[in-house]
């Protein structure tokens, strides 16, 4: 039976008149719709991957940020239970249901990104296109379908920001301009990319990086790697092997050049004090050492962050294993980064955070309403974007969910329909000032590879009601009662 019917009601994406949601493809359009669309003239709307955008004269590049943190929430956080809460008999009280300015929030489950809200700006018009975790958190990082042609080799964006960004490394910044942090090595790599623009992937310590330096000692080191460099030189420079030594020929200079350099060992360190204030956990704690890379200005300017758990099919309000932990890392961790990124100085004269785009979402979404059998919420197509800094207007929500969060009611942006992975990349480098519509004619395949697949015609375009003045901004955030305890309906 479909999810959706199950819980009793009728939404006009899975009504059977007017098609189904499919786990594979999404929304499924149906008779009644094909003829309306029909009778207005569109049919070939059907037969488009392009079908219900507005196609743009050229792009639209914000440019206000200067660099990228990308928090991946794998697992698929629920919607309705967070940042596009819905009140019923199965919300716990504790959650403690609070209006700010029109927004309600769960500030018993999150209380520091409640007291934030008008930092923040929400999509709730967010739908994916599959319902499989591996499919989509590889989508979400590359911007196309990874079983299309293309998608078998593209690169991250954080690897198409690498590329655009290292022609702008200053003399002295030894660290890579792609970093991630807490993934346990999933993370999508450069694809076809050169090697040199890959993810720099660790596991945030407070002992910082190992192995920057020796046992014998700097000068035994670099004395050893003079010999070395004398003895393969040559070969590393013009290689019948092709290109792979030089690129590790790159390789081995940028990690000796990495060692005993006391401001990448201050990137990576950080105190007990400031683990306790992040929550304590490792998604914190990459946290700070994502603050730190900013903030010493060593090269990295793309940040990928995985907070992973919050595949919820059972006992999804339990406070070990549900979302409770899950939203309490994610609310300390994040909250203290922007609060700490707003009160750094930046680059361009403003804070730190006025110049970082702070990117927080999921693969996919819940299932709405009551919960299942399992006491917890299934795969849904339906989800959400958080996003703070980088000229982000915060205190806006964009789009709006029915009464039961099941699908998009108002997508509330320029392009008039819900927002997909493709969208949100497209936002991301707009922001960072990266034509999104660029193309690339060095691929392996020989389609020409562009930043975001079809941007060029209009498929997808940034969410620019994002960055846009003349919206309205609910801020500053101020409780409307509910600090008791009391559920508020709104």
């Amino acid at each position: 039976m479909n999810k959706h019917l199950q819980y009793g009601h009728r939404c006009e994406i899975c009504s059977p008149e007017r098609g189904g949601n499919s786990p594979l493809t999404g929304p499924v359009f149906g008779r009644r719709h094909f003829l309306q669309l029909a009778g207005a003239g569109v049919a070939g709307f059907m037969l488009s991957p392009l079908a219900g955008v507005q196609a743009a004269e050229g792009p639209s590049i914000s440019g206000k940020a200067r660099n990228c943190i990308f928090i991946l929430m794998a697992g698929a956080p629920s919607g309705v239970d967070t940042f596009d809460l819905k009140v019923g008999s199965w919300t716990p009280a504790d959650f403690n249901p609070t209006t700010y300015n029109n927004v309600l929030f769960p500030q018993g489950l999150m209380p520091n990104l409640a007291s934030q809200l008008g930092q923040l700006a929400i999509i709730r018009s967010m739908r994916a296109p599959a319902l499989v975790h591996p499919l989509q958190q590889t989508w979400a990082q590359i911007a196309r379908s990874p079983s299309s042609a293309l998608g078998k080799v593209a690169p991250n964006i954080g690897s198409v920001v690498a590329l655009e960004f290292e022609a702008q490394r200053e003399a002295g910044q030894k660290l890579p301009v792609f970093v991630s942090l807490n993934t346990n090595g999933n993370v999508v790599g450069p694809g076809y990319f050169n090697g040199l623009y890959s993810p720099f992937d660790i596991t945030a310590s407070p002992t910082g990086l190992g192995n920057l330096s020796n046992p014998d000692g700097q000068s035994v080191f670099e004395s050893r790697y003079a010999v070395l460099s004398a003895l393969d030189s040559g070969l590393r420079g013009n290689s019948p092997l092709g290109g792979d030594v030089g690129t590790m020929s790159s390789f081995y200079e940028r990690g000796r050049s990495m060692m005993y350099d006391p401001k990448v060992e201050e990137a990576f360190r950080f105190t007990a004090e400031e683990q306790d204030r992040y929550g304590n956990t490792g998604f914190g704690n990459s946290c700070i050492v994502a603050r730190n890379l900013l903030k010493g200005d060593q090269g990295t300017r793309f940040v990928h962050i995985r907070l992973d758990g919050w595949d919820h099919h059972q006992d999804i309000y339990d406070r070990v294993d549900g979302i409770y932990p899950m939203a309490r890392s994610l609310d300390s961790g994040l909250g203290k980064l922007l609060e700490d990124l707003a009160a750094l100085p930046g680059k361009r004269g403003g804070t730190l955070l006025a110049e970082t785009l702070v990117v927080a979402m999921g693969e996919f979404g819940r299932t709405v309403g009551p919960l299942t059998g399992q006491n917890g919420r299934d795969h849904f197509f339906q989800h959400f974007a958080v996003l703070a800094g980088g000229g982000v207007g915060g205190g806006r929500i964009i789009g709006e969910t029915t009464a039961d969060g099941s699908t998009t009611k108002e997508p509330g942006w320029s392009q008039n329909r819900p927002v997909a992975y493709e969208d949100i990349a497209a936002t991301i480098y707009s922001a960072l000032g990266i034509d999104y519509t660029k193309k690339l004619n060095d691929d392996p395949i020989g389609r020409g590879f562009e930043y975001v697949p079809f941007a060029s015609e209009g498929a997808w375009y940034p969410v620019v009601e994002l960055f846009s003045r003349d919206l309205p901004i609910r801020q500053p955030v101020v409780p409307r009662s509910g600090s008791n305890g009391r559920r508020i309906s709104g």
